[in-house]
Order: C-alpha cells, then sequence, then structure tokens
C-alpha cells in the first residue's frame, strides 16, 4: 500500500520545456523506480510563455504520482523551486533542472552516497556541457560572489542533489524576499558532500539564464548575506582621503616651486567630479540595501499558486 509519505520527492521548476517535459518525466520514471516505486514527481511550471503548463498537465493526467504546480506569474528559478520543495513530501528530495542538463540516471548515484550518512550529496558537474559563454558568465558569477560575500562556492556544483526532509523542512522555515537556493542550503550547515556526476547538453531549446539575469542574482544575494560591499565603500573613502592628502601636498610644492599655471582650476574640476561620483556610488549601495530591508519588511509571499493537479 503506498505511504501518505512517499520514499523520493523530484523538484523541478519548468520554463520554456514544453518539448522537454515528456522525456524529462519518461526518465525519471524510468531511473527513481530502481530505487522505488514510492516517489513523487512535482513540476512546477514558472509561468512559462510556451505550452510547459499543458505539458505538465498531460503528465499528471497518466500518472497520479506526477504533480502540476502552477505559478500565477514568472517568480523565478529559486522561488519556484520554492514553491515546489514546499510541496514535496518525500523522505529524501531530489531538486534538478528540467533541461535534462541535470541527468536523471545519476540520481540512484546520488541517492546510494546519501545512504552513507550525508545529508546532502550535491552534484559535481566534472564536465560541463554547456556553451562558452554561458560556462563564462557562470565563472565570473562565482568569482565575484566568493570575493564579495566571503564565501568559497564551487562553480561546478549547482541546485542538483539529494536532500533529506529535515533539510528542506528547516529550509522551507526560511523566508528571505531575495532567495538563492545554494546559499540557504549552505547556510543550513548539516553534513554535505558531492560526487562527480556527468553532465548532458540541453536537450531541446536555449537556457533562459542571461547574463543581466546572473548579475542580478548575483547582487540579490551578495546584499542579502554579505555586508562586504560597505566594507569596501569604507576601505574606498580611506584610499581616496589619502590620495587628496598626497595631491593637496604636491599642490602646496608645486605652489612654491612655481609649478602651476592656472592657480586651483584643474584641482577643483577633478575633486568636485570626483568627489560627486564617490558619493553617488556610496549612497548608492546605502540604497541598495535599504531597497532590500523595504522588500524584506513587506513579508509579501514568496510565490503564489494558482493551479494545482494531483496534489
Amino acid at each position: 500500500m503506498k505511504q501518505d509519505k512517499p520514499h523520493i520527492s523530484v523538484v523541478s521548476p519548468v520554463y520554456r520545456a514544453e518539448k522537454i517535459v515528456e522525456e524529462l518525466v519518461r526518465q525519471l520514471h524510468e531511473t527513481v523506480s530502481q530505487i522505488t516505486d514510492d516517489y513523487e514527481i512535482i513540476l512546477v511550471n514558472d509561468a512559462s510563455p510556451d505550452d510547459s503548463w499543458l505539458a505538465i498537465s498531460r503528465e499528471c493526467a497518466q500518472d497520479a504520482r506526477v504533480k502540476g504546480i502552477n505559478l500565477s506569474r514568472n517568480f523565478g528559478q529559486h522561488y519556484a523551486i520554492t514553491a515546489g520543495l514546499s510541496y514535496a513530501r518525500g523522505e529524501w528530495v531530489v531538486v534538478m533542472d528540467c533541461d535534462l542538463q541535470d541527468r536523471p540516471d545519476e540520481i540512484p548515484n546520488l541517492y546510494a552516497k546519501a545512504q552513507e550518512g550525508w545529508d546532502i550529496v550535491y552534484a559535481r558537474r566534472a564536465e560541463r556541457q554547456d556553451k562558452f559563454f554561458k560556462r563564462l558568465s557562470s565563472k565570473l558569477f562565482n568569482s565575484v560572489y566568493n570575493y564579495l560575500s566571503g564565501m568559497n562556492k564551487d562553480a561546478t556544483v549547482a541546485n542538483f542533489g539529494i536532500y533529506t526532509y529535515k533539510v528542506i523542512a528547516e529550509y522551507n522555515k526560511m523566508r528571505e524576499a531575495a532567495r538563492s537556493f545554494f546559499t540557504l542550503m549552505d547556510y543550513l550547515g548539516f553534513k554535505k558532500t558531492a560526487i562527480d556526476v556527468k553532465h548532458s547538453e540541453r536537450y531541446e531549446g536555449k537556457t533562459s539564464y542571461s547574463l543581466y539575469k546572473l548579475i542580478h542574482l548575483s547582487a540579490d544575494v551578495i546584499l542579502s548575506n554579505s555586508n562586504k560591499p560597505l566594507k569596501l565603500t569604507v576601505s574606498l573613502g580611506f584610499i581616496l582621503s589619502s590620495l587628496s592628502f598626497l595631491l593637496a601636498f604636491y599642490n602646496i610644492l608645486a605652489k612654491l616651486l612655481g609649478i602651476t599655471k592656472v592657480d586651483g582650476f584643474t584641482t577643483t574640476v577633478f575633486s568636485i567630479w570626483f568627489v560627486g561620483g564617490l558619493i553617488l556610488l556610496v549612497l548608492g549601495v546605502l540604497g541598495l540595501y535599504i531597497g532590500r530591508i523595504f522588500d524584506q519588511v513587506k513579508e509579501r509571499q514568496l510565490f503564489i499558486v494558482r493551479d494545482e493537479i494531483n496534489v
């Protein structure tokens, strides 16, 4: 008899994947059934502009273990993951992308490693099959993120992994408005490890992650988890004060030695423009932090569900 609490839940956010959903579900059925027949597949449609929800609905109609969650608008990948995890009931929860770059046939390997006593097992992509631009932008993102956040995120590890239910329960308690799945998981602690997995090319279509989205995500994550940008503005202010002192000393010497041709003009204009730009920079950084506080105190929903199937 099927238990109320499945053994494994698979959560996958879906966006621009109407031609992938059927194959994704097929491979998940084939792979997860090697571990147990007591599982659920939770597909979260992040208001995809194509017919992804229709494809999800068809899969739900064929098997009640497939559950569809349709968000009211596009909230973003990490919010869609949060929505799926709020519905997941499995003793073990797998999080993976829908584009089949995260290979379902690696789930048994992740599960086997977890049985050694790990709470979290990440999938480490030893050889990424992404395009050059995506690999480069991802590398830049991780470099900037690690520097400004003070953390050491492995660029070969993303969201794909398996997590025990107690980890997911703690994750669901966190209600930060700015969300990064990996960052919040790292904050939780727990016993974690990573194993090398194969990484495939996208099954169909192109990635929806642009450079702009990566920059926006990195800004959200950094401002929500680190005050290092504020510390950098203090350091910048100290450096500029030192330069101003040296510049003043130089001007005194230039005046005494008769080097100055037009008294005060160059240094005055330079100082006004430079200090003005610095003030705007510092105010901008402070404004970004205040904006994050404003978003958080509103306490709005992290996601809004429009439709549910088999839930």
